[in-house]
């Protein structure tokens, strides 16, 4: 027979107010998306308000600018040349100024729109020129195949995209339209006026030895001495493996430091970046409804003006404790990483979240959010906080520097930088450097930072 019997059972649950998960939401939102939330709680909030507004212009300012605008608009009307906007309609002037901004924001040109260019001077069918519009829609920013060519078009059209991909092929840049670096190369070496005798075989059987430059090896196999095979290699040299990198188009993004550093007389000033953030207050009306707490009014209605003043109140002091904390937080950064901000990215000691979590007194956490996103502006560049955590690299013991995975790969930027043009430092060489300046790393761990630092392979370089 079953039965129920209570049961004493003790749990620990940690429940989340509204305003609390708002308070830890506002901690992680960087300047714009924070401007944005800003904008969304004035406009449900009527006892919210904005009192100060420093990064939109003012009233006045336009004014001005109108009046610049209306003397400048008469000096032209009074010239020699006034006639051509006098006379013109509001329309058409407004027509006529879209167009010439249209003209002067020049588009860069992408290598898609360099191919077609070139593909419309060819004398071919409109099936040949349809077959090359669709090879060409399918190379990426390197110029190398998306998909398979076969799998675009009909078994019918096999053959024209076989006489369309070797005709593109000898467009500029020579070596796009293929499946990899390795075939652009072999395509350039076909349409070279003067190639090197046997740098066709060296790339097509043997470049896994040519990059780890084993050149007597490959003497061996081709039957020919080691110095023909470093002109082998020199020649190589000269060619694109990435032949459509020169048309990479890629925005720049930009951001809004949060906070900025000056080094001033010796020390270091961190400034808020409190322009882009509004200033905000309670809505007068709604004090003033609460305190003089007028005959007639309704509970409904005291409620709602109680729950507005509360939240708006909160919201402020939410604000004020994310930009508390995002200062500190910057204090606490400076002084483990003074060495970065004195000399730079060279000198970025190791720091975890625990280390700052503990000289602000936060958890993990809370530290994780607001560096998340948020940027600070030195006298190096512009860095987002969390740029500032790294973990240590080994090292050999020869000086008692610790060094951040972030500074050790910013020393093996700096050795391939300062490397002859006639001798590339292959990864083992970097490794024996590294290692007489204390910092013990696999080779497979620099070929991994030179990936991240968009390095190629000293073969390749």
């Amino acid at each position: 027979m079953q039965y129920q019997k209570p049961i004493l059972k003790q749990e620990l649950k940690l429940k989340m107010s509204p305003q609390l998960y708002q308070a830890i939401k506002l901690m992680s939102l960087p300047l714009l998306d924070l401007r944005e939330k800003i904008q969304e709680e004035i406009e449900t909030n009527p006892a919210l308000e904005i009192v100060e507004d420093n990064s939109t212009v003012s009233l006045d300012d336009i004014n001005d600018f109108s009046n610049k605008s209306t003397d400048e608009s008469e000096y032209f009307e009074e010239s020699s040349d006034s006639g051509f906007l006098k006379n013109q309609k509001h329309e058409d002037q407004e027509d006529f100024k879209r167009k010439f901004m249209e003209g002067t924001l020049a588009k860069p040109e992408t290598l898609q729109d360099h191919l077609l260019w070139q593909l419309r001077l060819q004398p071919i069918t409109k099936e040949q020129f349809r077959i090359g519009e669709i090879l060409i829609s399918n190379l990426n920013n390197h110029g190398f195949f998306i998909e398979p060519p076969q799998n675009l078009v009909k078994k019918s059209e096999l053959g024209i995209i076989a006489s369309m991909i070797k005709m593109i092929r000898t467009f500029d840049p020579i070596g796009v339209c293929t499946t990899d670096y390795q075939e652009a190369l072999l395509v350039q070496i076909e349409n070279h006026p003067d190639p090197v005798k046997y740098s066709y075989q060296v790339v097509d059987q043997y470049l896994k030895l040519l990059n780890k430059e084993k050149y007597k090896e490959i003497a061996v196999k081709l039957n020919i001495s080691e110095e023909e095979v470093i002109k082998i290699a020199e020649f190589i040299r000269t060619l694109e493996p990435f032949p459509g990198r020169n048309f990479e188009t890629t925005q720049p993004q930009y951001v809004i430091p949060d906070v900025m550093i000056k080094l001033k007389n010796g020390e270091f000033i961190l400034i808020l970046n409190d322009e882009e953030i509004p200033v905000l207050g309670i809505n007068p009306f709604f004090t003033d409804y609460k305190d003089k707490k007028l005959n007639g009014n309704g509970k409904e209605t005291t409620n709602y003006v109680h729950e507005r003043l509360r939240d708006a109140r909160y919201f402020i002091q939410s604000i004020t404790r994310r930009n508390d904390t995002l200062l500190k937080t910057c204090k606490a950064i400076i002084e483990f990483q003074r060495g970065f901000f004195r000399k730079g990215p060279k000198f970025l000691a190791p720091l975890t979240l625990k280390d700052i979590a503990q000289e602000v007194k936060a958890s993990e956490a809370t530290i994780s959010r607001i560096s998340r996103g948020k940027y600070i502006q030195t006298e190096w560049g512009i860095f987002e906080l969390k740029y500032f955590f790294s973990n240590p690299v080994s090292t050999s013991g020869i000086t008692d520097a610790a060094f951040s995975k972030t500074a050790a790969k910013q020393i093996v930027k700096e050795i391939i930088e300062s490397e002859s043009d006639k001798a590339h430092l292959t990864d083992n060489k970097i490794v024996e450097i590294l290692e007489k300046r204390g910092i013990k790393i696999a080779r497979r761990t620099v070929a991994k930072y030179r990936n991240e630092l968009d390095i190629m392979s000293s073969y390749n370089r």
